[in-house]
């Protein structure tokens, strides 16, 4: 049930953006205080104390909680919005968002399922288009194609606003420990660093009509800035699974516009916390209202009507060959949203004397040092590689935040968050299949969960990374490898019965191969962060399936409810990974080959012991290689 206190806080008529858009010089935390610092916070709340089960009166209560537009949410989506609304009782700030903003509605315009590069192409183009201000918020940051791209854009930006005779405001923040963070964990980095080798952010001599502001933050322990979103004149909103860095990650984002962006924005106030100087020239024209004006001739939440075929995007694609890559040495802008998807599909088009398997094999050996050539089988007629995607909707579709805070003590205890209830309600509630493709499966309450829906007879899918992070997640309590972990999930079902014919367990595989590569390899690898309950209601963002995205990390994901948006994601999916073709893992939860054999790298089964020296060995050697 939801509570009158959570139904209360989410009909309020103030939000931490809306009191800074009357007092903009002020931080945003001093209205955090003045709205939620009087609530009692319970960090350690177990979240199966006093869970109601479903029940009509329940959802007509989550239904008054969110602003959803000329859509009415479905059962499924209102079930895990009110199951994700409870943990507000605890904590009314564990979605990092004002509540009456968690629940709302908007257009997702593009999703890319693309390498890490080709997701910061599309930020890079939609920094440069910025009019007035951009926020920017990450995790890691390096040296990297990834960060020459957006230092390149904001250099542009700052040209274009010359010529418009404007300044823009920039606000970057990323994670960064230091020894002042224990005191604060935001930090404001000065120009001196920013500009150093280890980040290279342009100088403000190089941007002169921006006025940049940069601040890190690390919650310590473990509490890291993991959520990856930016947004740009509070009139779209980009949220990415990538960090700022070249691996060789097949990455998924969603551009998102309409008033889900202003739940977006205040989230990014929350993060930001202390005094935004100067401050951001967007904090009274809500997304709801159109954002700022623009002179861009793209039209912003407007009815874009249904999205592009996919066949129609490969086929241009194909006549447009030699439209030139968008890269740092050779930058090339577009207009709109329909001139990128062009460009990156041309990109992915044969060249003269290629196939499409070798095309493919091209753009994914764009990131990689050492490059692989091709196992897979060639790639038939309509099945080419479409890393944009066109995922609008006649009409904006409801979507809502499910999110979740730093915590930075080292246990397990902050597990009741708005990103864990919803993935768990969506298990819980799901009636026919669920998806799941994450870079790791291992988080404590996940398990049993897909057990019992299994035990349902609900169809269990999921997708993981064939050795990610293997050194860290072998360490004791961090939840163990992916094989371990599925095992762990076998154990808890019947030797002979049907629940083990509806689980599918795949290691990704790349779009050009025909079998997992151990990340260890650098060569191939998946770090997309998804789950679809009955092909309707979908969960994106920077959340993991492991035990640092479940109990640590600060963490952005959207909710969207729509079976169209939903199929389109899941068709992206196959279509840009062979892993349904070639990643079917065996009966033991072990990727094998023809013969028998685990792939090469394979870690095997190691106790706490070995995982101990193990994984601090592998750490220890992460470091050494900058990660």
């Amino acid at each position: 049930m939801v509570s009158e206190n959570v139904l209360r806080l989410c009909r309020a008529p103030d939000t931490v953006s809306s009191l800074l858009a009357a007092n903009p010089t002020e931080p945003p935390g001093k209205f955090v205080e003045q709205l939620y610092g009087n609530l009692d916070k319970d960090l350690r709340r177990n979240p199966d104390d006093d869970r109601p089960l479903p029940d009509p009166a329940t959802l007509d209560l989550a239904l008054q909680c969110g602003q959803w537009g000329p859509t009415t949410p479905s059962p499924l989506f209102l079930q895990a919005f009110a199951d994700s609304l409870r943990c507000l009782d605890a904590d009314p700030l564990s979605n990092v968002v004002s509540p009456p903003l968690i629940g709302s509605h908007g257009t997702v315009p593009l999703t890319a399922i693309a390498p890490l590069v080709d997701i910061i192409r599309h930020v890079s183009n939609v920094i440069v288009r910025a009019e007035t201000e951009v926020i920017f918020i990450t995790c890691n940051w390096a040296p990297s194609v990834a960060q020459r791209l957006i230092r390149n854009s904001l250099i542009e930006l700052s040209r274009r606003a010359g010529e418009r005779k404007q300044r823009v405001v920039v606000k970057m923040m990323y994670d960064k420990a230091t020894p002042a963070s224990a005191l604060d964990p935001h930090q404001r980095v000065k120009p001196s660093t920013y500009t150093s080798k280890n980040v290279q952010l342009p100088a403000p001599e190089e941007v002169p009509n921006l006025d940049m502001e940069v601040v890190s933050l690390h919650k310590m322990v473990l509490g890291t800035l993991h959520a990856k979103f930016c947004v740009v004149d509070r009139k779209l909103a980009v949220v990415m699974s990538n960090n700022m860095e070249d691996n060789a990650n097949v990455e998924m984002m969603t551009h998102l516009e309409g008033p889900i962006v202003d739940s977006i924005y205040d989230s990014a106030l929350i993060t930001w916390k202390h005094q935004l100087d100067p401050p951001l020239p967007s904090s009274n024209s809500p997304a709801a209202a159109g954002g700022l004006p623009t002179s861009s001739q793209e039209p912003l939440y407007l009815n874009r009507g249904s999205g592009i075929d996919q066949q129609r995007i490969a086929a241009a694609g194909q006549a447009q060959p030699t439209l030139p890559e968008h890269t740092p040495e050779d930058p090339h802008y577009d207009d709109d949203l329909i001139g990128e998807i062009a460009r990156m599909q041309s990109c992915y088009s044969t060249k003269e004397g290629e196939t499409r398997l070798q095309a493919a094999n091209r753009q994914l050996n764009l990131a990689i040092k050492s490059p692989i050539p091709p196992t897979g089988p060639e790639i038939p007629d309509g099945h080419e590689m479409t890393p944009y995607i066109a995922t609008s909707t006649e009409y904006p579709v409801p979507i809502a935040l499910v999110s979740r805070p730093p915590y930075g003590n080292v246990d397990s205890k902050n597990v009741f968050v708005p990103q864990n209830e919803a993935w768990l309600s969506l298990i819980r509630n799901a009636q026919k299949n669920i998806f799941i493709q994450t870079p790791d499966l291992n988080a404590a309450p996940l398990i049993p969960a897909l057990a019992a829906a299994l035990k349902r007879g609900v169809e269990v899918t999921y997708y993981v990374c064939f050795g990610y992070n293997d050194a860290g997640e072998v360490i004791p309590s961090q939840g163990g490898t992916n094989e371990q972990a599925a095992r762990s999930l076998l154990s808890l079902l019947p030797k002979d019965g049907p629940e083990r014919e509806l689980l599918h367990i795949f290691d990704y595989v790349g779009k050009d191969q025909d079998h997992p590569i151990h990340q260890s390899f650098r060569t191939r690898t998946c770090h997309v962060k998804l789950l679809i309950a009955d092909g309707s209601v979908g969960v994106q963002g920077s959340g993991n399936q492991d035990t640092q995205s479940w109990f640590h990390s600060q963490e952005i994901n959207i909710m969207v409810d729509s079976p169209e948006i939903c199929l389109k994601w899941r068709d992206g999916i196959e279509r840009n990974q062979n892993t349904s073709l070639f990643g079917r893992v065996s009966g033991d939860g072990v990727w094998r080959d023809q013969s028998g054999k685990p792939g090469e790298g394979y870690m095997g089964d190691p106790n706490a012991v070995e995982g101990l020296f193990k994984g601090v060995w592998g750490m220890y050697q992460k470091m050494r290689r900058g990660g």
